[in-house]
């Protein structure tokens, strides 16, 4: 009874920092560490960042240096484009049939104020480095700021690689403390395009010297590891210590199970004596009056029926299923479609590139944050204060409309995560987040 009338019991103890410094604090990474969400990024959504979260724990235990500085936007619809909004949708061909689901923020993006972001803190400190986009394999690609906008924002140097920009932000600052995420979209740009490139963790890039217009393929295990480890070295160099986040089975998140892929549906034998008429001499399939797995197209153009645990990405217009055929009389396009080798190669990269950054956190005595063990946690229903998070989409919780990125309650999820490492690795007691107390998806 007594437990049940507060979030949880709260004891006096008094806070440490064990072996680590937290009084300033440098978040390196992608647009997870950005705060992105909704498929866009926001001021609310860059507040709401997991390192800001952190920053929140670790003013608590230290005397931190003024102010974590992140390079905010001005408002809230979205750059560079809108964000995703949840309205009612309506299908092209069955003008009964709507239904609760994302559109594009129909109002004026922010424009003003957005497209270049100055510090006028400590020499222009910036503590959030997080670049939407931005690959480990990118940290060696110079000019990399005049090809992603959300680097060209604060970049000190544009002609510069994010390296430079590691550097400068390192020696400017003099970390304490850093985070360090990258490595999802060394994976992630591969299964969003449907396994388009080659896959084999080989691939060479586009051009010479440069893997900037290759973001369509798995980046080769070699060139991950250089990159990474030069990411490392460089946060480290002024002697910071921090944490390594690995890589999340990006295959569990909402983004690729949003559509099943037994999601024919067939309401009457009529419906599927026709699809055996039209099948049956291609390939050996039986329809029945129910759920069916859908009819794709594979990596080299031959059709034929999914099997089971194959993935279809969300981007598939859902009017092409509805009214044009995809899926039972044409084949769902490639591009759209995650057949299994693909997801083998995806689930290969991850365990490769994982296995570096734990080897790299071992080797520079770095704490090692498992957020790929995390993220399957939650997949499989993760509750915190009597509320149950999973991956599913929109209803799950912990994650936004773009069905990659959290939501401001996913990320504090995931920041007790990270304090829950970090207090074993350094022996701190850094205390967690509540994390009901944070929105979730924003409904009409």
């Amino acid at each position: 009874m007594f437990t049940a009338c507060k979030p949880s019991v709260t004891v006096s103890t008094k806070l440490t920092t064990g072996n680590a410094d937290f009084s300033n604090y440098l978040a390196i990474g992608n647009s997870l560490t950005s705060g992105y969400a909704d498929g866009s990024l926001t001021v609310t959504g860059q507040l709401n960042s997991y390192p800001e979260r952190l920053f929140e724990q670790f003013q608590l235990v230290t005397n931190v240096k003024g102010t974590f500085v992140q390079p905010l936007l001005p408002g809230n619809s979205g750059w560079p484009s809108p964000k995703m909004v949840l309205a009612l949708t309506y299908s092209a061909c069955i003008p009964a049939d709507s239904g609760l689901g994302p559109v594009m923020y129909s109002g004026p993006i922010d424009s003003a104020g957005s497209y270049r972001y100055t510090s006028t803190v400590n020499n222009g400190q910036i503590n959030n480095i997080g670049v939407p986009g931005i690959r480990a394999v990118d940290y060696l690609v110079p000019n990399y700021a005049f090809g992603n906008p959300y680097a060209a924002r604060f970049y000190n140097n544009l002609n510069g690689t994010p390296l430079d920009e590691l550097a400068f932000r390192v020696h400017n600052m003099h970390p304490t403390f850093f985070t360090m995420w990258l490595g999802a979209n060394d994976v992630l740009g591969y299964a969003t395009a449907g396994g388009k490139g080659d896959g084999s963790g080989n691939a060479q890039p586009s051009v010479p010297g440069t893997y900037v217009f290759n973001t369509y393929d798995i980046t080769a295990y070699n060139q991950f590891d250089t990159a990474y480890d030069k990411a490392v070295s460089m946060a480290i160099s002024t002697g910071a210590t921090g944490a390594l986040i690995n890589i999340p089975d990006i295959s569990s998140l909402p983004y690729f199970n949003i559509i099943p892929i037994n999601g024919l549906v067939l309401t009457r034998q009529g419906q599927a004596d026709t699809l055996q008429r039209l099948w049956g001499s291609v390939f050996k399939t039986v329809f029945q009056v129910g759920a069916n797995n859908f009819i794709v197209q594979q990596h080299d153009g031959q059709t034929r029926q999914s099997v089971p645990g194959e993935l279809l990405l969300s981007t598939i217009p859902m009017d092409s299923i509805r009214c044009a055929g995809w899926g039972s009389t044409k084949p769902i396009p490639k591009d759209y479609v995650i057949t299994t080798e693909e997801l083998q190669d995806i689930r290969n990269a991850i365990t490769a590139f994982n296995n570096f950054i734990q080897f790299e956190a071992t080797r520079h005595k770095l704490a090692y944050v498992d957020m790929n063990g995390f993220l399957a946690q939650i997949a499989g229903g993760y509750t915190y204060n009597g509320i149950t998070y999973t991956t599913q989409y929109i209803t799950g919780g912990a994650f936004s409309l773009d069905g990659i990125h959290p939501t401001p309650r996913g990320y504090a999820l995931i920041a007790n995560q990270i304090l829950t490492t970090i207090n074993g690795y350094y022996k701190s007691n850094l205390p967690m987040l509540d994390v009901n107390k944070y929105h979730g998806i924003d409904f009409p």
